[in-house]
């Protein structure tokens, strides 16, 4: 059956037939996906990348015969059109920065909500990313030691990086002014494009979710 105009076509990969399930019931809920394929494994994901170049491919972070990153990687040299969520059960964000290198655009919990699994699939459709708010910390760290660029799903300017990296330590918008030497007006500007680019209901939720490069 013809995928209808405008669809977001997506591909489905995790080893566990439930989760398949959960996944495919929280999609259907949306008019605007269609579901075209399942995998169990990295290999099936890859396959079905080949053959079908979704515009979104859900990913388990854990599938059973391939690393993520070397699956993420098989699945954007066959079809770089694909946007790639990976899934995990686990709040650990070490593994953002290399599956975020290999083309990662989002990473999220598999705890989310049908509305939330959904807005993330939109999210990537139309390239733009999210990282899990409690993977956030772990992300900044790896990305602050990285030797090099690396690709994430939010594009933020320099002073925004800083600025977020403040947040996240819990700092005021009274001390992230001083610390920067700037007035509070420009900080409460700054957070909220922050807020806004990372999809983010308020400062307690702010994450990472950059798309293009981070600067030491």
């Amino acid at each position: 059956m013809p995928v209808k105009p405008q669809t977001i076509t997506v591909v489905l990969a995790d080893d566990n037939a439930l989760v398949l399930r959960g996944l495919s019931e929280f999609l259907a809920t949306a008019a605007d996906i269609e579901v075209v394929a399942f995998a169990e494994t990295g290999y099936q994901a890859i396959a079905c990348a080949e053959k079908h170049a979704p515009d979104v491919l859900l990913l388990d972070l854990t599938m059973p015969d391939l690393p993520p990153v070397q699956t993420v990687r098989e699945i954007k040299s066959v079809s770089p059109r694909t946007q790639i969520i990976l899934l995990t059960s686990h709040e650990c964000g070490d593994f953002v920065v290399p599956a975020s290198r290999a083309g990662a655009i989002s990473h999220v919990l598999k705890n989310i909500g049908p509305e939330n699994l959904v807005a993330e699939v939109r999210h990537a459709a139309a390239g733009e990313g999210t990282i899990s708010p409690k993977m956030a910390k772990s992300f900044l760290r790896l990305a602050q030691q990285a030797d090099q660029p690396i690709a994430a799903p939010v594009t933020l300017t320099a002073r925004e990086i800083k600025i977020l990296c403040l947040i996240a330590d819990a700092k005021s918008n009274d001390v992230i002014a001083q610390t920067l030497g700037v007035t509070v007006k420009s900080v409460k500007a700054h957070v909220s494009n922050i807020l806004s680019k990372l999809y983010l209901n308020d400062r307690t939720e702010a994450s990472v979710a950059r798309r293009k490069k981070i600067t030491r």
